[in-house]
């Protein structure tokens, strides 16, 4: 069974910093995906980024330029630097683990509060 832990979030002002981690425990294999959503209050969840075990990322438009998305396969680890915070990034974050096996298993984390002052 695989667990995801995520770590790092907060509270933070207009224009500060956060780094967000997610911890993957269990059977990892590859290829897999991982990444982070998130979902603000009255809102649908929605992808923020992506990085795959092949080495591929993606993110969505309104982070381009701001946020880095990036993994440590060694410590099942992946992380997201979000710089440049704006309050519309207010949300909880959910991190995601999809394993491309014979079936496609997502797995997601529990998620991590972030909270952006203006």
């Amino acid at each position: 069974q695989v667990q995801l832990v995520e770590s790092g979030g907060g509270l933070v002002q207009d224009g500060g910093s956060l780094r967000l981690s997610c911890l993957a425990s269990g059977s990892i294999f590859r290829p897999n995906a991982m990444g982070w959503y998130r979902q603000a209050p009255g809102k649908q969840r929605e992808l923020v980024a992506t990085t795959t075990s092949g080495g591929s990322t993606n993110y969505v438009d309104s982070v381009k330029g701001r946020f880095t998305i990036s993994r440590d396969d060694a410590k099942n680890t992946v992380y997201l630097q979000m710089n440049s915070l704006k309050p519309e990034d207010t949300a909880v974050y959910y991190c995601n683990l999809v394993l491309f096996t014979k079936t496609i298993i997502t797995y997601w984390g529990q998620g991590t509060q972030v909270t952006v002052s203006s």
